[in-house]
């Protein structure tokens, strides 16, 4: 029976032996991780109050807009895991190549590196809706004490030794799995604290939603086009309901908890006509 009266912290350690691997390092990568949500919760909830709304004049690697709070989302999410020296290494949505960590106590010898999108959905902000962090978590495959190379970081997502995400909504939540079932965690904003409010959670066994941005529906393949379709027939059972928001981790969590599916095409074109890749994984 889940405690939800349970801390994240009280949780981690409490767990911290079904691990894959139980060094501690995971748990205080998750740690790091847990602090840089709260301080970047406490910016997105006075973000109508300050001047750090609106674009911040660059453009991120998938040519979009970076807004001011993205830059600092991403520096606060790279302060929080390279200052504790846990990570060999960090690819971040918000930087143009991978980050190699160079710690002052044998950073090399750090054996995870982290794949982020720091604030995702951050268009949103401007207009009060949901937001999200998105993480991975592997193992590196090159030798401990060398330099990470990009090989550590495209590995198959079934490497994973845990991966999660953030929601910065009317409540903010952290949720994530290290393969032994997926919980979620709600702040309580007066203590700074986040309590155990979901545990293990399970997507229903039949839902009604679909998420997609229908926008671009002309670059579909065909057999996402005839899956729409299928969704919109008036049957016993259908029209499924249509919700998209164009923040993955509220889209995602939304239909996690209720029932439904998140579509995202890869043939979806993206800036100057490539293919957009989607690096973000299911946790």
């Amino acid at each position: 029976m889940a405690n939800k009266n349970q801390t994240l912290g009280e949780f981690i350690i409490e767990n911290q032996a079904s691990f894959k691997y139980t060094s501690g390092e995971l748990s205080r990568l998750i740690n790091s991780i847990r602090l840089a949500a709260k301080v970047v919760n406490h910016e997105v909830n006075k973000a109508g109050l300050v001047d750090i709304i609106g674009a911040a004049g660059d453009t991120n690697i998938q040519g979009e807009d970076q807004q001011k709070l993205d830059v600092y989302a991403n520096e606060v999410f790279k302060s929080a895991l390279v200052n504790r020296e846990i990570v060999c290494g960090i690819a971040s949505e918000e930087e143009e190549d991978f980050i190699t960590v160079h710690g002052k106590h044998h950073a090399h010898d750090n054996k995870y590196i982290v794949l982020i999108d720091p604030l995702d959905g951050s268009s949103n902000i401007d207009v009060n809706v949901s937001v999200g962090t998105i993480f991975s978590i592997y193992r590196r495959v090159t030798p401990v004490g060398t330099l990470v190379t990009i090989d550590d970081f495209l590995q198959k997502g079934s490497e994973q030794v845990a991966a999660g995400y953030v929601v910065y909504g009317t409540s903010t939540m952290i949720v994530y799995t290290t393969g032994y079932g997926v919980n979620g965690f709600t702040l309580n904003p007066a203590i700074g604290t986040f309590y155990l409010s979901h545990p293990n959670i399970q997507f229903p066994q039949s839902g009604k939603i679909y998420s997609i941005n229908e926008g671009n529906y002309v670059h579909f393949p065909q057999g996402v086009k005839d899956y729409l379709k299928y969704c919109q027939e008036e049957k016993e059972d259908r029209p499924y309901t249509s919700r998209y928001i164009g923040s993955l981790v509220s889209d995602f969590h939304r239909n996690m908890i209720k029932g439904g599916i998140y579509i995202y095409p890869t043939s979806t074109i993206g800036p100057k006509g490539k293919l957009r890749l989607l690096y973000e994984c299911n946790p």
